[in-house]
């Protein structure tokens, strides 16, 4: 880290560019944390997606230990004064130190004439803590969600929307998928066990494993070798459910990062497959996984809505759309989204699908599979979508998934389990000579 850079300044100007500009934490912290040290750069990691994560509750306070909001020019002390708040609420830093390097923060900012307000607002909380988060218990932001989200939550799931918007606060669990070309998931485990690491199986997914506490990648053993992933539990379901045999040809559409990719190898080797995806610059990440994992795909940039463009006339046996969504199933891996998403995103995201989900039928053989997914948790995206296909499409059967309706398998989020996915899986009537 360079002498001059200070973390809690860095963090509330990249808070800033989430919130106030619209962009992506995964596009603007990966950029910073090239110029940081590892410990740093998971300091400003974990201020940054706390923040996130409180958002509604921080800025709650702020209304409480301010008169008036900092705006315009001023703007980003008030996301360093979040950052401050975070730290003293959420972290083990001392308050000393947080308080000197918060307020340093704004001379770095080129503030410094209100380096005495902030101390003045921080000290104040430190005072007056028990009383002011008392005060803003009760409150909608106690769900530190958007209001629009919350009530779409209820409408869908009144029983379990509690359930989801707690798992989406907390910290996510660290899955794997053992690679079983290599090793066995028990064999795996015992080679992690010998690093003082332990993980927990799951009883659906068979190659899956959860990690008692998140870790380095470089920490994992053969991850450089491929005989590990980190991915979801919900997202290792997508390659289970699709089925995947040897000698077919199979689509994996809207792939990057290719984890669902590599997955469909792993039980199906020597199928032939395609990953397609519209973002370039997100496939790269397709290549890297192929190569980490030894494995080779046909991998093409393409919109899913024009697949002749990509494909010609081919023809899938089957077809794994990985469908753009809201994300709802994913925040708390990405706390950012709660702010970037809109209401008025769903309705768009909704015909995206749909526009895709049409271009691809074709390109499926009679008697093939076509697995839906998403990472979201809104019935738009997910059961009315399909059941919108079905009705418009009589060669199309819809298979019932656990004991789910025909329409799809909604899991939910949980603090302790897998991410927030839909699955609907379809199959092609075959053609009647």
């Amino acid at each position: 880290m360079n002498k001059n850079t200070n973390l809690r300044s860095l963090s509330a100007q990249l808070i800033e560019r989430v919130v106030d500009k619209g962009e992506s934490l995964n596009t603007v912290l990966p950029q910073a944390q090239k110029k940081l040290s590892d410990k740093d750069s998971a300091l400003v990691q974990e201020i940054c997606f706390g923040v996130l994560r409180t958002l509604p509750q921080l800025e709650a306070l702020i209304g409480k230990l301010m008169e008036r909001p900092l705006t315009g020019k001023q703007r980003v002390l008030h996301y360093l004064i979040m950052v401050g708040l975070y730290q003293l609420l959420y972290t083990r830093i001392p308050a000393h130190a947080v308080l000197a390097e918060t307020v340093a923060g704004a001379e770095v900012l080129k503030r410094g004439s209100l380096k005495g307000l902030l101390n003045g607002v921080l000290r104040q909380f430190q005072r007056q803590q028990d009383a002011l988060l008392a005060s803003i218990k009760e409150g909608p932001q106690r769900y530190l969600h958007p209001g629009w989200l919350l009530k779409r939550l209820q409408i869908a799931w009144p029983t379990q929307w509690q359930q989801i918007v707690e798992a989406n606060n907390v910290r996510p669990p660290m899955w794997l998928r053992v690679n079983q070309q290599h090793h066995s998931r028990d064999s795996w485990l015992a080679l992690l066990a010998e690093t003082q690491k332990t993980a927990f199986i799951d009883a659906e997914v068979p190659e899956a494993l959860r990690l008692e506490s998140p870790t380095s990648v470089t920490q994992l053993p053969g991850f450089d070798q491929g005989w590990v992933t980190v991915q979801d539990v919900s997202a290792q379901r997508c390659a289970l459910l699709l089925e995947p045999k040897n000698d077919e040809y199979i689509l994996d559409l809207c792939a990057a990062p290719g984890g669902k990719t590599t997955h469909i190898l792993e039980i199906a080797p020597e199928a032939r497959v395609l990953a397609v995806d519209i973002d370039a610059q997100r496939l790269v990440r397709v290549h890297e996984n192929l190569q980490r994992l030894g494995m080779k795909a046909e991998v093409k940039q393409g919109d899913g809505r024009s697949p002749q463009d990509w494909c010609g006339d081919e023809l899938f046996d089957r077809i794994l759309l990985d469908a753009p969504c809201s994300a709802t199933g994913v925040i708390r891996r990405h706390p950012d989204i709660k702010w970037l998403r809109r209401e008025r995103d769903i309705a768009e995201l909704a015909k995206l699908q749909s526009e895709i989900i049409e271009a691809i039928w074709p390109q499926l053989k009679p008697g093939g599979t076509l697995l839906y997914a998403t990472c979201s948790i809104l019935p738009d995206e997910n059961q009315l979508q399909i059941s919108a296909f079905l009705e418009r499409h009589n060669d199309a059967v819809a298979c019932s998934l656990f004991g789910a309706p025909e329409t799809g398998l909604q899991v939910f989020p949980t603090v302790d389990g897998g991410d927030g996915f839909f699955y609907a899986k379809l199959v092609k009537k075959p053609e009647v000579n």
